[in-house]
């Protein structure tokens, strides 16, 4: 039978074609469990990009699959269950934290975050706060070279260029004179890195593998989300680091497209290497489930964990390291950003390089400056990603429209993660201020409780302000249509991006 292409025919065919679509687009989108924000932006994909939406999909919209995720909660059980309870006992008694006003929302934030996380509350930690990547990556250099027992390094991006061949060279002179060294990183976000990077470091009896992957290989999913987003070294269980910084050489201010790279690195001595350490044991016993190397021994490294009060409660930081990722539904980075918050009596001061934040966060950012609060963002002046910085922008003018004032950074790129707030609440870590670290990401961040520390980061955050400029609505009115159709198109997409 021949047939007639006629345009009423090609019209059928074209609406046949698209219903399909959109019946396919709804069974792949409603068959995995997802919040509405991001069910309505992958219908929208999925409807408005024929076959091109549903690739978009395969890369990074897929979901970790019940096998992974059983696998990372079982590492965290036994850890959970063995301290946790403990700590929640003592919390109730107030026998780790003194009855004050003064740390009234600091024992919220700490119930809060023991509760979602099981985060355990340390004490005794003397913290070095590194906003330079040269400095940050020597005095890590050197500490490595003082090493004797073990080096446990976990970083979303270690990057085969110099900065990376200079850490690695540091790992395998602690190797070769017998130090147990670990290297976690993650795939999507070391692009360049192959596992032959680390070959001469494995030949040293050091170990390196790639999160949730097979160690050997380069590509072992065709999934672009749910990346091992975490920034932290573990030392002898003596010295520890965590942070927004990663191993690279723009890390270093040595890329000319962003210039200098100004983010926040803590260096910790003390009780919370412990929770680092057991932080990296348990990402590196989920992963050793699918490579078969060798596990860290967690009930041998926690053997000695003490839960008491703080020696010195004036000099000694109090600290939590908490983790939130796809593996559950508690959002534990996300709620204790919300508490902070909401919580605030006088100011909340953050720095963020992408401002796409989800309606929680969003309303609580609008109800504490609509109350008199002074709220402060601090956001990049260019972008590293172009739809996500069209979101930052959308969102940015949102808030500033609301009474919030945000500050578009201005020497260099800015890529530091941290909230301060009060006299003793702040937050340093991996954890950006968007979906993708809210519900898809591996984050972890160092929640501390310490005056001293908390006025430094404040200053810091006002000394940066010397170099931002802070918008009004005028800014935003002033830009073009095109730029404003980008960044309203780009909100569109905020959940998936």
């Amino acid at each position: 039978m021949n047939i007639v292409w006629t345009w009423d025919v090609v019209r059928r065919l074209i609406e046949i074609l698209w219903l399909i679509n959109i019946v396919f687009a709804i069974w792949t989108v409603f068959r995995t469990r997802r919040d509405i924000a991001s069910t309505w932006a992958w219908l929208l994909v999925l409807s408005a990009l024929p076959i091109v939406g549903f690739i978009l999909y395969l890369f990074v919209g897929r979901k970790l699959s019940n096998d992974d995720i059983f696998n990372i909660r079982m590492e965290q059980r036994e850890y959970r269950d063995k301290y946790v309870r403990q700590q929640e006992r003592l919390l109730k008694r107030h026998k780790l934290l003194l009855q004050s006003e003064r740390l009234a929302r600091a024992r919220q934030l700490i119930s809060l975050s023991a509760s979602l996380d099981s985060a355990l509350v340390t004490f005794n930690n003397r913290v070095k706060v590194f906003i330079d990547g040269k400095k940050l990556f020597q005095q890590m250099i050197a500490d490595f070279d003082q090493a004797g027992d073990h080096i446990y390094v976990e970083f979303y991006t270690f990057y085969s260029d110099n900065l990376g061949k200079q850490i690695l060279a540091a790992l395998e002179r602690a190797a070769k004179r017998g130090v147990k060294v670990k290297v976690l990183y993650d795939l999507s976000g070391s692009r360049g890195t192959t596992y032959k990077f680390f070959a001469h470091l494995e030949e040293l009896g050091g170990e390196a593998q790639p999160f949730n992957s097979k160690a050997n290989k380069r590509i072992t999913t065709p999934r672009l989300n749910y990346h091992l987003h975490r920034k932290i070294v573990a030392i002898d269980g003596k010295l520890g680091y965590i942070g927004g910084f990663n191993i690279g050489d723009q890390y270093l201010g040595e890329d000319p497209k962003f210039g200098y790279w100004r983010d926040t690195h803590l260096r910790v001595a003390g009780q919370a290497v412990i929770a680092l350490t057991a932080r990296f044991g348990m990402d590196w016993n989920t992963t050793c489930r699918k490579t078969k190397k060798e596990r860290v021994d967690l009930d041998k490294l926690l053997a000695d964990l003490e839960i008491k009060r703080p020696s010195d409660p004036g000099q000694d930081v109090a600290m939590q390291i908490v983790s939130s990722g796809p593996d559950n539904d508690n959002f534990a980075i996300r709620r204790a950003y919300e508490s902070i918050i909401s919580s605030a009596r006088q100011y909340v001061y953050i720095q963020t390089p992408y401002l796409i934040p989800g309606e929680p966060i969003l309303e609580s950012l609008i109800i504490a400056a609509r109350s008199g609060i002074d709220v402060r963002v601090m956001i990049p002046c260019m972008p590293d990603h172009p739809f996500v910085y069209r979101a930052t922008e959308y969102y940015a003018k949102y808030l500033v429209n609301n009474k919030v004032k945000v500050y578009k950074y201005n020497n260099g790129f800015i890529h530091a993660k941290t909230m301060v707030s009060g006299n003793n609440l702040a937050s340093v870590g991996s954890a950006n201020q968007d979906y993708r670290s809210y519900r898809l990401n591996f984050e972890a961040n160092a929640f501390t409780y310490n005056e001293e520390l908390t006025a430094q980061l404040k200053q810091i955050f006002e000394n940066d302000i010397q170099d931002s400029t802070l918008l009004t609505p005028e800014y935003f009115d002033q830009q073009s249509n095109w730029r404003k159709f980008k960044q309203y198109f780009s909100r569109l997409l905020s959940p998936v991006l």
